[in-house]
């Protein structure tokens, strides 16, 4: 469904949700825009992790926080692993696309209305979810407080996260590349399954090439980074249709030396309307981005860099496989598994602070300290504050669902739940 097919669907004042959606939106790729649509309209916790952009419009601060570089798009879905720039596996935050500098509330309510938002997907109990919401306050404060930034140590990693630093230290390139490409008279070329990876024109794939020619030129290495194939990536909610590419690299050389490359186009963070403080001058939201997530991880992925190119400004890391983002479903009806992992984004988040501290406008150790020890001072503000924001963000999933079942009747498609 395209955005003008989505809006015809809309009267004066009626659908002022779906207006919004559609105006941030415009100008991307619509093979793409589409799935973000449905995607949309499939379950609350989806709409919120698309349309960041509605959440933060009206935000009123619950409570006073020291400013924190933030990730600007905090959800149960945004930590993962990954291998870091020296090879070992990590597990922390991995979505810096809104990244800014703000009160370190913005980051707390979003992941807590994210919570609150996904135990109603995932059915679990609203006093069950109200318990995880304090625990991953609490928890918070508690590492606040120790004044240390830490990072989570595969052999001391609990339940899901445990499986998931295990399964990437395990996994091998060669079969994450059997999974991606095809092998053509000898040679990998990308798979085109319509899933993870669509066909591009071949202005495209020439104006890609060039880009990595451009950015091989000031590498040592410059063979590793010629270029093998090219097609357009899918992935994620609230990027979807932005300019983003798969790049099959020669790498090592040989078809098992491959390397998958994820380039991804940078536009302004989503929060930066209304951003309560001044921000630093970056020379391109590319640099933003990974200058916030440099600041922020404990070890930055592979390849992380940020470069300018024909007047864009593109994100460059190696590709991460689905499997290495944390997925929810994964809980199996025990609160306990739950506990944990929630417990453990609470410390995580509390060391991105921690760690970026004092950088460029941000709060330094020692207000984090005092932060952290006065977590019963702001703990409840937080929480009713969450509550109220899930109610809107529901009262905005409903009639942007509607929204878009009407649209699809009036295609004469058959609607989708």
């Amino acid at each position: 469904m395209q955005g003008t097919e989505l809006n015809e669907c809309t009267t004066s004042g009626k659908h002022h949700v779906v207006d919004e959606i559609v105006a941030f939106n415009a100008g991307r790729d619509p093979e793409r825009l589409t799935r973000k649509y449905r995607l949309l309209a499939s379950n609350p916790f989806a709409f919120l992790r698309g349309t960041c952009h509605l959440f933060y419009q009206d935000y009123t601060p619950p409570c006073q926080a020291p400013l924190a570089w933030i990730c600007g798009d905090l959800h149960l879905e945004n930590f993962g692993t990954y291998k870091g720039d020296n090879r070992l596996s990590y597990f922390d935050l991995n979505d810096f696309d809104e990244a800014a500098l703000a009160p370190a509330s913005w980051e707390l309510s979003r992941f807590l209305v994210s919570l609150l938002l996904a135990a109603d997907v995932l059915r679990v109990r609203r006093r069950d979810a109200l318990f995880l919401c304090r625990r991953f306050l609490d928890t918070y404060g508690a590492e606040l407080a120790t004044g240390k930034a830490r990072w989570l140590e595969r052999a001391t990693a609990r339940g899901m996260i445990k499986a998931l630093m295990r399964d990437i230290r395990t996994r091998s390139r060669p079969a994450f590349l059997d999974r991606r490409t095809d092998i053509r008279n000898g040679k990998r070329r990308l798979r085109l399954d319509g899933v993870k990876a669509l066909p591009v024109a071949e202005a495209e794939r020439a104006r890609v090439t060039a880009l990595m020619a451009h950015y091989a030129a000031t590498q040592t290495d410059q063979k590793f980074f010629k270029v093998l194939d090219v097609a357009r990536r899918i992935a994620g909610t609230g990027s979807l249709g932005l300019e983003r590419y798969v790049v099959l690299l020669r790498g090592r050389g040989g078809m098992d030396g491959n390397f998958l490359l994820d380039i991804k186009n940078a536009p302004a963070s989503a929060l930066a309307p209304w951003l309560p403080c001044p921000q630093p001058a970056w020379d391109s939201e590319a640099q933003r981005i990974v200058a916030v997530q440099r600041r922020v991880q404990a070890i930055t992925p592979a390849f992380l860099t940020d470069m300018t190119f024909d007047g864009q400004s593109y994100v460059l890391k190696e590709l991460l496989p689905d499997q290495d983002r944390l997925t929810l479903d994964q809980w199996d009806g025990k609160l306990a598994r739950l506990e944990a992992v929630v417990c453990d984004m609470g410390a995580l988040l509390a060391w991105a602070h921690l760690r970026s501290g004092g950088r460029q406008g941000s709060a330094n150790a020692d207000a984090w300290i005092a932060f952290g020890a006065d977590v019963a001072s702001w703990r409840t503000p937080l929480l009713e504050h969450a509550q109220a924001s899930q109610q809107r963000v529901l009262a905005d999933w409903k009639s942007y669902a509607g929204a878009y079942r009407e649209a699809e009747r009036q295609r004469g498609a058959k609607p989708r739940d």
